[in-house]
């Protein structure tokens, strides 16, 4: 059986960081699945999936990262192009990846006690984001 869904965001952008565990265990509730996976997908190339400690210290620390990999202020080919100084969020988006599967087991996503998803927008201004829920199992 397969059961897929929506999320739908508005987010800041400049690496705003929504947990998005809530939604998700309530999709795969409502699938009536009781054992598989889950996958989630963000749409669009500037904004990615996975899964932290959502809390304060370790958002600012992930925040630093991705500046230290892929910093803003340095020149970028994709904005020679469109002129939209983005090309920082599309590397950042593409390092992190647009998808995560977690696993379903007795209706309950297979996450450790400190483990949330978490969807990270990269862009350089606020976007509606669409999530996308796919739940396969029995």
């Amino acid at each position: 059986m397969i059961a897929s869904g929506e999320i739908s965001l508005q987010t800041h952008g400049a690496g705003d960081t929504q947990d998005i565990t809530a939604q998700v265990r309530q999709q795969v509730k409502d699938s009536g699945i009781s054992a598989g996976t889950v996958n989630v997908f963000v749409t669009g190339s500037t904004a990615g999936i996975t899964t932290i400690e959502f809390e304060p210290g370790l958002t600012a620390d992930f925040q630093k990262m991705w500046e230290r990999l892929a910093p803003k202020n340095i020149p970028y080919e994709h904005n020679k192009h469109w002129e939209d100084d983005n090309g920082y969020a599309h590397v950042r988006a593409s390092l992190l990846g647009a998808s995560l599967t977690v696993p379903v087991t007795n209706k309950k996503l297979g996450l450790g006690t400190w483990q949330q998803i978490v969807l990270v927008d990269f862009d350089n201004h606020p976007r509606n984001r669409t999530v996308i829920v796919q739940i396969m199992g029995e």
